[in-house]
């Protein structure tokens, strides 16, 4: 009897978590008392358009069972439906951002995003700003390109390399992304761990954005007010629990 018993229990407590556990694209009440903001409701496109200007894009994007997608066309930067930014910019934020890449894949988020600056592909690749990396770091060349590493998965994309040790989920797993940005002050969070930071105002900072192909651009690397970005590179990937909260901007 204490066995059955026992078992019960056991199966109320599984059903308890499993009801309990939050759904997909929803916040928390203490997340709403926190600040935080859904970016993306799993329904529509609400929040967004195509950073060519207009409206949301009519091809290479698609909201389905929850997500915002990428649709598979060939791996070109920006090449059919082009990026989405948001409908406001953004300053001293804390971003969070579930993505789950399929094989070989490439895209970013990116942030500080000046629509004005578009020099790539006579203007049909993607506009200028801060890249958090988003990629299949075994199987796509660009992991084995840039300087260090910096061009893999979390990386401040050809700047900064995240931590050689990041705790990155398999292909086809849900990973979590978090940026930071306050004031000077930056730092990208994978799975809950910190895999780097920046200080924008720092020698060592300017010393990698000389180096850098960045460094034509005056206004790069100098933080300020940009559009967050989820970058078409024409591979399927999948967003979900999009969502931020707007910071203090008191520095470090």
């Amino acid at each position: 009897m204490k066995r059955v018993v026992a078992a019960v229990v056991l199966s109320l407590s599984l059903v308890a978590s499993t009801v309990s556990a939050q759904a997909v694209n929803t916040l928390t009440q203490k997340e709403k008392t926190e600040g935080w903001r859904l970016l993306f409701d799993g329904k529509t496109t609400d929040g967004w358009r195509s950073a060519r200007g207009g409206g949301f894009p009519s091809t290479g994007w698609a909201v389905q069972d929850g997500t915002l997608t990428v649709t598979e066309t060939g791996g070109e930067e920006a090449g059919n439906g082009g990026d989405i930014v948001t409908t406001r910019t953004y300053e001293n934020f804390e971003l969070q951002v579930d993505f789950k890449t399929s094989p070989g894949a490439n895209s970013g988020i990116m942030y500080f995003v000046d629509l004005d600056l578009m020099p790539w592909h006579n203007g049909h690749g993607s506009p200028i700003g801060f890249e958090y990396q988003v990629l299949d770091d075994a199987l796509h060349p660009d992991a084995k390109r840039g300087k260090d590493g910096d061009r893999t998965v979390a990386s401040l994309y050809d700047m900064i390399p995240a931590a050689k040790d990041k705790p990155i989920k398999p292909v086809g797993e849900w990973n979590t992304a978090r940026i930071v940005v306050r004031g000077q002050h930056g730092e990208h969070w994978l799975n809950g761990v910190k895999v780097l930071e920046y200080d924008l105002d720092s020698p060592e900072f300017q010393a990698i954005l000389a180096g850098s192909k960045y460094k034509v651009f005056p206004s790069y690397g100098h933080g300020g007010k940009g559009y967050i970005l989820l970058q078409d590179h024409g591979f399927p990937v999948w967003f979900r629990n999009v969502k931020v909260r707007e910071l203090a901007g008191s520095g470090r």
